[in-house]
């Protein structure tokens, strides 16, 4: 317990007093992210944030995991190093969404060959239990590139991508502490740490945003939580074994992950690139409602929590039968908001975005205004 408590600090303070510096430096190098007709912030804004998680979650969690246990964390930092410097180029010299995909394959390679994070059960879901090695790979390989992606997606919104975050590494965080997992609740806990002494800055309205380089390595941690969650929840010789166990994982991830294989979904039924950029996520839904940036993450926060809650309570039903309920709950809710917009929002072109009658249109701003209204 020692352990985690001052790995979670460690991260806080170094991430707090790291983000105004690298605020400082973003307004010297004119480092910004600029408004365009996509996006929903107004001014330009600092993007660098994940420099300030990154060194405070990696720093607190190698500090945080004795010597002699954690084997594979070498290989999770790496991994982690991986996703840094690829989410920095992005934020700062623009990444095509190949190089990217390449780049988040490399990290996958390095978690599953060396650190040993792989699906190798499917717990029962649609009567699947164990699957062979090239299948299990596979099934890896996939769930690590949309969970990273999920984070990065669903980060358009002041403190969003921040307090989902906080909510799943806290979550998973809990159950390997119960579970006895140190290396796996100081990994989670570190990264709440971070994200929480960032979200001080993050809050609408935002001071600066985490940018690829903190939503990437984000979605990659919790990736590798989940598996694991999913491997040892499910183990019935485990410290505190739980049935149904990829549910309750898909669930604590619910809002990033639904969210992003919808919109994916969406993109390749319209021939597009998944990784294209729209207005189709759940807040922008939200927004379009007339929500504010605080109330859009509270409501979206506040359903995940009741996504975590209702999956551990029905546990018993099992995998595929919990799955479903999810998945319709999902659906209902996405519609619910879908179907509340106001009826007179409309794209009116590639250049100009009309929203409740206000034309906002695309510019590039070359100066740092001093405080953000909205985020991206």
């Amino acid at each position: 317990m020692d352990n985690i408590l001052l790995s979670a600090a460690l991260a806080f303070l170094i991430t707090f007093f790291a983000i105004p510096i690298i605020i400082q430096v973003a307004k010297d190098k004119k480092l910004f992210d600029e408004p365009d007709e996509r996006k929903v912030h107004k001014t330009v804004i600092p993007t660098l944030g994940g420099l300030g998680i990154f060194a405070g979650f990696i720093i607190a969690t190698l500090m945080g995991v004795p010597s002699g246990i954690g084997s594979e964390l070498q290989y999770f930092a790496a991994a982690a190093t991986v996703i840094f410097f690829l989410g920095l180029k992005d934020d700062i010299l623009v990444l095509s969404a190949s190089k990217k995909f390449i780049g988040q394959l490399i990290a996958a390679g390095i978690v599953i060959k060396f650190g040993g994070v792989q699906l190798t059960n499917m717990h029962g879901f649609l009567g699947i239990y164990e699957i062979p090695h090239i299948a299990s790979i596979i099934l890896t390989i996939f769930t690590i590139i949309v969970i990273t992606n999920s984070f990065n997606l669903i980060d358009g919104v002041d403190g969003l991508a921040g307090s989902l975050g906080v909510l799943t590494t806290l979550v998973f965080g809990t159950y390997f502490l119960i579970a006895g997992q140190l290396t796996y609740a100081v990994m989670a806990f570190s990264l709440s740490g971070s994200i929480i002494a960032f979200l001080i800055y993050n809050f609408s309205p935002a001071k600066i945003f985490m940018g690829d380089t903190g939503s990437l390595l984000l979605g990659l941690v919790n990736a590798i939580l989940v598996i694991k969650f999913i491997n040892i929840a499910g183990n019935p010789a485990a410290a505190y074994p739980l049935e149904a166990s990829p549910a309750i994982g898909f669930a604590i991830l619910m809002i990033p992950l639904f969210d992003t294989l919808r919109v994916f979904t969406l993109r390749i039924l319209d021939r597009r690139s998944p990784f294209s950029p729209d207005r189709t996520h759940v807040h922008h839904f939200l927004l379009d409602i007339g929500f504010s940036h605080r109330m859009v993450t509270f409501t979206c926060v506040s359903v995940n929590i009741l996504f975590i809650a209702s999956a551990y309570f029905l546990r018993h039903l099992g995998t595929t039968t919990l799955l479903g309920i999810l998945l319709v709950s999902a659906f209902t809710f996405i519609g619910i908001i879908y179907y509340s917009r106001p009826k007179n929002k409309t794209v009116a072109n590639n250049n100009t975005v009309a929203t409740n009658n206000n034309i906002i249109k695309p510019r590039k701003i070359f100066s740092l205004a001093p405080e953000s209204v909205e985020a991206d």
